[in-house]
């Protein structure tokens, strides 16, 4: 199952989520309430699917240097954000 998260994440990381969300209770055990993981599908997808997978991969906890893999993700969510502002800005 792991490695079709990953496979699914790579080509698109709300589909990975959808999953882990319909199969796993990932997602429910790494967040406290429904709204953290609802938000982060839409604004940071990356973000979300790196903690909960941090989190189920230790102690169920995110520690050292799991936090840089978290962070690394929010730079992926930004640089997303980012980049497609830029190419809608030339194309216009």
């Amino acid at each position: 199952m792991p490695c079709l998260v990953v496979l699914l994440a790579i080509i698109s990381p709300r589909l990975a989520l959808f999953f882990v969300w319909l199969f796993s209770d990932v997602l429910s055990r790494a967040f406290d309430s429904w709204l953290l993981p609802l938000l982060g599908f839409f604004l940071l997808p990356w973000t979300t699917l790196a903690y909960a997978a941090m989190w189920a991969a230790s102690t169920n906890e995110v520690q050292g240097f799991e936090w840089f893999i978290v962070g690394l993700a929010f730079v992926v969510d930004i640089g997303s954000y980012t980049q497609g502002a830029r190419s809608r800005s030339s194309s216009a």
